[in-house]
């Protein structure tokens, strides 16, 4: 005796069981681990690198200084940032208004904090620490080069999710994914500042 199909009428009406973890939270997730896990094999190379420097002499003879002071700034309106971010999620369900000015407040020091960053870029290439220049600049320009490529896409999703406050369909799954990749972005800068800037 054979089974009837079931027919796609009766398929819509099957109860799917909730999912435990939004998809685009966990898609965040996976996609976030991916890209810590290529942060540390470039941390790792610059350690080695930088441990069998000539003479232990680090950064090379004859490279201009990181800009430490300002970098230091920069650091402090990105923390901020982030922390605006936090602030933000607690109001996103009692003050709409709210959330959309905390949201755009930490969107506005994000993307202060990617121009500062290409400022500094440009007054170091003009001082002469460029790719090919020597092994420091090869390593600042690829880890701090992929550190801003992040922080200008985790912008844009904050950017997406700011418009969708506006259309009035914004889910919280969306908010929570793109402020998880903010807080990476947030988190991975102080550590690649204190290695690769002190």
């Amino acid at each position: 005796m054979h089974e009837r199909p079931i027919s796609a009428e009766q398929f819509d009406y099957i109860p799917r069981p909730k999912p435990v973890i939004a998809s685009s939270v966990l898609g965040m997730g996976i996609f976030l681990f991916a890209e810590f896990m290529l942060f540390m094999g470039m941390i790792s190379g610059f350690l080695i690198i930088k441990s069998n420097a000539v003479g232990q002499i680090w950064p090379p003879p004859g490279q201009p200084l990181l800009p430490v002071g300002e970098t230091a700034f920069n650091t402090v309106m990105l923390l901020v940032s982030g922390g605006l971010l936090v602030v933000a999620h607690r109001a996103i369900r009692d003050n709409a208004q709210r959330f959309k000015k905390l949201l755009l407040a930490s969107i506005a020091l994000g993307a202060f904090f990617v121009i500062f960053q290409g400022v500094e870029w440009v007054a170091l290439i003009e001082q002469g620490l460029t790719l090919s220049s020597s092994t420091h600049g090869a390593f600042f320009y690829l880890m701090v080069g992929m550190h801003a490529l992040h922080a200008v896409f985790a912008l844009g999703v904050l950017g997406y999710v700011y418009m969708k406050t506006h259309s009035g369909d914004l889910k919280e799954s969306t908010f929570w994914a793109a402020e998880f990749f903010w807080y990476f972005v947030v988190g991975m800068w102080p550590l690649l500042y204190w290695l690769i800037y002190l």
